[in-house]
């Protein structure tokens, strides 16, 4: 799909992400949250051709490092290894039914969580471990297709 202005749209969507972000949840929720970064990423991936993808991962994953305070550079790792694998399943992806794409993302957020939990034991030695994050491969699995069903409406 080409359209005039895809990285205009990213830009768009990345704000969306940080006001969906920045919304006050309980506890559980906030951790079984999905990978919301990764989900409009993943749409923006495989909806729009562009040059420098993963250096767009790497912004991406550095802003969001600064914002939250986390560890400079996990995100960025992990946006760029999980966005490797949705450039790698591109084409199938666009094409794949619904769960097929699940499985997909799923993958993609398996990846994402399994980084993000390896630098956090590799850098701490006080590593406290929330079962609860687990379950965000689920969720941003399960959130897909309303996530892929509205940006398709915004981009038209």
């Amino acid at each position: 799909m080409h359209t005039q202005r895809p990285y205009l749209f990213l830009t768009k969507i990345t704000l969306f992400v940080l006001i969906i972000s920045a919304f006050p949840l309980p506890d559980i929720l906030t951790d079984i949250a999905p990978f919301w970064v990764l989900l409009f990423f993943t749409y923006w991936l495989t909806y729009f051709t562009t040059q420098g993808r993963f250096f767009i991962a790497l912004l991406l994953g550095i802003f969001i490092d600064i914002l939250y305070g986390d560890i400079l550079g996990q995100n960025a790792l992990a946006l760029i290894l999980s966005g490797a694998f949705i450039v790698k399943v591109k084409q199938s992806l666009a094409v794949s039914n619904i769960t097929t794409q699940q499985i997909y993302v799923f993958t993609a957020a398996s990846i994402y969580l399994g980084i993000l939990l390896s630098i956090h034991m590799i850098s701490t030695q006080s590593f406290d471990f929330n079962y609860y994050l687990l379950f965000t491969p689920f969720t941003s699995a399960f959130l897909w297709p309303i996530v892929q069903l509205t940006l398709s409406k915004c981009r038209h």
